[in-house]
């Protein structure tokens, strides 16, 4: 799901479910190398959890409003809340772990 700031109040804030927000920019090499951890989570979660990615290039305002200091971060929310945050390229069983952290 690609974040703006026009969807992001209604797609993350408002979300029913836990949403990982992947803040991540076209020019960053680790951004890239997550790309296809990130498509293949959203496979793994799909119903469990919303996976969204927002460019923080293209977007400014909200990168700005959480503190966006390096891409890519990778924040998760719930309920409308930031519950946790990790920034940097991980492993897909390092960012599993993050995510199941806040799934228990």
């Amino acid at each position: 799901m690609d974040l703006t700031e026009v969807n992001f109040e209604q797609e993350v804030l408002e979300s029913d479910k836990p949403v990982m927000v992947d803040f991540w920019a076209s020019w960053c090499i680790p951004c890239k190398v997550m790309g296809p951890v990130i498509e293949q989570l959203k496979q793994e979660y799909e119903g469990k959890l919303k996976i969204g990615k927002m460019n923080v290039d293209q977007n400014r305002i909200t990168p700005g409003n959480y503190n966006i200091a390096g891409v890519p971060t990778f924040i998760m929310f719930k309920d409308g809340e930031e519950i946790d945050r990790v920034v940097g390229a991980l492993s897909i069983d390092g960012l599993k772990k993050f995510i199941d952290k806040i799934l228990e």
